[in-house]
């Protein structure tokens, strides 16, 4: 005979449930906290900024009153599409994640606002473009900080266990409620979970065990009940939320094993079609064209700037060994399709069949000047041209040659989708020090999990990034041979 249902309330796993009606007054205090440390942040450093630019290089601190008008009306802007969005909900700031993208988005928006009201009222005359400037700057470092302030006052509170604003029960198999609790550490999301009722294996057994997970639920009364089953078993799925439809909370289908690749998965319509949406297209139209016009602007001014350093180095590769100056090899770009990069040639040998051994450590192939070339990236300064022939986007996922392509492509998943955008000189895996020799599976899985990483998280903000860490970060340098 099967054992009784049960459900499990084990020690250490969470703590004491935390009363609703507080759970709320927390809920809205936080909401309203988050909101005013937002606005507090933009006006005192639109004053401050203001203020300490004038003290600096005029006659005096200049009209305070200006300044703070300026910050009221850049934190109305700024507040107004956050609340609208529930940006401000607890659930948000458990993770610093998404917050710097969308502060950016949101900041710009409201500065052309705020730039754009100025002018029609005449009263842009009041702010200096050194102002103006210096207001963008330092009320944007001053927002970006106030939000990683708050996300830092969950996270603490949520692992002290003072900050538990959602009461969660949980309901499956023993195994999927172990793995849920593994993965997910609900505490320190801000979750309390009060209880989870174990689904026994066997005939017989589930209507017995959702009728006492359900009576135990109206009892403690959470505000979310989770559903923990594989989602190919819609008999269990099905019985479950039949079960708990009459308990008053949220009900949710908990996440299916192929979801922990994709941060962005979600429920989407297209059409009429609702669809669970995994992976969003790397850029949209707008997108492309604005990276694109990023591309052509820095890529020329750097080829003009850098003419006397590429004729230097173009005359030591030739006087250093017998060969071309410029060494062109097959790769793969955008979409997989092949196109011939341009480096400075650094070694004695010019691979590009089914065969091309990588470099590694002393390799005698290299040359003196290559050696040089190498270390400090300058071999790669010929795809600016790539760029400008718009092969190459300036950041972007390194190609490799066709036939480490071809081989990565069998082994690593998901390795194709990083020819879903233009191949880059420099890129998110770079900056972080994954280069050099790919001698193991494990060292090209750390590149290619960075390269879908800066394709699932593009922005303007994040190529600046890369291009300025890609000159000053010492990890950009680190394994260059």
């Amino acid at each position: 005979m099967p054992a009784a249902p049960r459900a499990t309330r084990r020690k250490g796993d969470w703590t004491g449930a935390l009363p609703s009606q507080n759970a709320v007054m927390v809920r809205l205090s936080f909401g309203a906290l988050a909101m005013l440390s937002d606005i507090a942040a933009i006006i005192f450093s639109a004053a401050a900024a203001g203020v300490a630019w004038h003290g600096l290089f005029y006659d005096g601190p200049g009209e305070t009153e200006w300044f703070l008008q300026l910050g009221l009306l850049l934190a109305v802007l700024t507040a107004t599409p956050n609340l609208l969005a529930n940006h401000y909900t607890i659930d948000n700031y458990v993770s610093l994640k998404g917050h710097l993208r969308t502060l950016f988005l949101i900041w710009n928006t409201a500065f052309l606002g705020a730039l754009a009201l100025a002018f029609l009222t005449k009263t842009s005359a009041y702010f200096s473009r050194g102002t103006v400037l210096i207001v963008y700057v330092v009320g944007f470092a001053a927002l970006s900080c106030a939000r990683a302030a708050m996300v830092r006052l969950v996270r603490s509170g949520g692992d002290g266990g003072v900050v538990l604003t959602r009461r969660i029960f949980l309901v499956g198999r023993e195994s999927e409620i172990d793995a849920f609790l593994r993965r997910f550490a609900p505490r320190a999301c801000g979750m309390d979970v009060v209880a989870a009722a174990v689904l026994r294996e066997g005939d017989g057994t589930l209507a017995d065990d959702l009728a006492l997970a359900a009576a135990s639920a109206r009892m403690l009364r959470p505000d979310d009940v989770f559903v923990l089953a594989p989602w190919s078993d819609m008999t269990t799925i099905e019985a479950t939320v039949n079960a708990f439809l009459r308990v008053p909370a949220a009900i949710h289908l908990g996440p299916e094993q192929v979801l922990h690749r994709f941060d962005e998965a979600h429920i989407a319509r297209v059409g009429s079609i609702q669809s669970l949406f995994l992976v969003r297209r790397p850029l949209n139209p707008v997108e492309v064209v604005v990276k694109r016009g990023l591309d052509l602007v820095i890529a020329a001014t750097a080829l003009v700037v850098l003419s006397p350093l590429l004729a230097f180095v173009a005359l030591a590769i030739r006087l250093d060994a017998p060969g071309p100056v410029i060494f062109a090899q097959r790769r793969y770009g955008f979409n997989q399709e092949p196109f011939r990069i341009f480096k400075f040639r650094s070694m004695r040998t010019l691979d590009d069949g089914a065969t091309v051994p990588q470099v590694s450590n002393d390799d005698p192939r290299v040359t003196r000047v290559g050696r040089w070339i190498r270390r400090f990236n300058i071999d790669e300064l010929p795809q600016l041209f790539n760029v400008l022939r718009g092969e190459m986007s300036l950041v972007g996922p390194r190609p490799h040659a066709l036939a480490h392509d071809q081989a990565y492509e069998r082994r690593i998943a998901f390795y194709a989708r990083r020819h879903n955008v233009r191949p880059g000189i420099t890129g998110w895996a770079q900056v972080n020090g994954l280069r050099g020799e790919t001698d193991t599976d494990e060292k090209m899985r750390a590149r290619v999990e960075h390269d879908l990483h800066y394709i699932d998280n593009w922005s303007l903000l994040l190529d600046f990034r890369i291009l300025l860490l890609t000159i000053f970060s010492p990890k950009a340098y680190v394994n260059a041979r």
